[in-house]
C-alpha cells in the first residue's frame, strides 16, 4: 500500500461535489445507531462475509485500475452538515465530509468525520470503490505519520466503507496536517492511495455548519 498514485488535482466547490459526499453521508447516518458503540468489537468483523461486492457486477474501472495517463481528480471542500433524525428525542449528528471524484462524477473516495451530539466517541469513515479486497481492509495516514488500519464495515451502492475511532489526537493531527492518505487494495492486487488535502479541514471543523436548505438550493441550480 506504500505506492502513490500519480495525479493532477483540482479543487472546486460545486453542489454536485457536495451531493456526492452527502449521498454517502445519508447511508452512513443510518448505521450510526447500531454501530457507533460496538463496531470495533462486533460490527466490522461480521460485516465482511455479508458484503455485497462479492455478488455484484464488476465495477467500472477506477483510476487505479486504468493504465496510461494521469487521472484528474476533483475535490470538494471539507463541508460540515449537522442534522437531527425524525424522532422526537433525536440527537444532533454533525458530519464533516470531503470527496474525490473523476471529471465524469464517478466517486473515488469519500472521507467523513461523524460527531454524534453528547457522545465522546467520534468516528472517521472512509469509502472506497466497489471491487476492493475486503480482507485487506484499509489504512489512513496523515502526512508521514504512523498508519492506522481499519476493516471494512459494509458495502453499499457507492462503495465499501471502513471505520476508525476519531480520537482527539487524530482530529488534532488532521487539523494541523497537510494530507490524509486513504489506502486500500483492489481485488486484483493493485494498491490504492488517494490523497485527501487537509488544508481547509481545521476551518471547516471549527466553523459553523452549512445550512441543509442552502445545500438543497445549490443542488437545484
Amino acid at each position: 500500500m506504500s505506492h502513490r498514485l500519480p495525479m493532477k488535482c483540482r479543487v472546486i466547490f460545486t453542489a454536485r461535489a457536495l451531493g456526492l459526499a452527502l449521498g454517502a453521508l445519508g447511508a452512513m447516518a443510518a448505521l450510526i445507531v447500531g454501530a457507533s458503540h460496538s463496531v470495533a468489537q462486533q460490527g466490522a468483523p461480521k460485516a465482511q462475509p455479508k458484503a455485497k461486492p462479492k455478488a455484484a457486477p464488476a465495477p467500472t474501472p477506477t483510476p487505479q485500475a486504468q493504465q496510461g495517463g494521469q487521472p484528474d481528480l476533483t475535490y470538494s471542500f471539507w463541508t460540515k452538515i449537522c442534522q437531527k433524525g425524525p424522532e422526537a428525542n433525536a440527537k444532533q449528528v454533525c458530519f464533516l465530509a470531503r470527496d474525490a471524484h473523476l471529471e465524469s462524477g464517478m466517486p473515488v473516495a469519500v472521507v467523513v468525520l461523524v460527531e454524534p451530539e453528547g457522545e465522546a466517541k467520534k468516528l472517521l469513515r472512509v469509502t472506497l470503490p466497489l471491487g476492493v479486497s475486503l480482507q485487506a481492509g484499509t489504512r489512513v495516514i496523515i502526512d508521514n505519520g504512523q498508519p492506522l488500519t481499519g476493516p471494512y464495515l459494509i458495502c453499499l451502492s457507492n462503495g465499501c466503507m471502513a471505520e476508525y475511532e476519531a480520537s482527539n489526537e487524530l482530529i488534532t493531527k488532521m487539523k494541523s496536517g497537510q494530507t490524509l492518505h486513504v489506502q486500500g487494495i483492489y481485488g486484483s492486487g493493485q494498491p490504492i492511495n488517494i490523497p485527501m488535502p487537509l488544508a481547509d479541514f481545521a476551518k471547516a471543523y471549527d466553523g459553523p455548519p452549512l445550512d441543509p436548505k442552502e445545500l438543497e438550493q445549490q443542488e437545484k441550480k
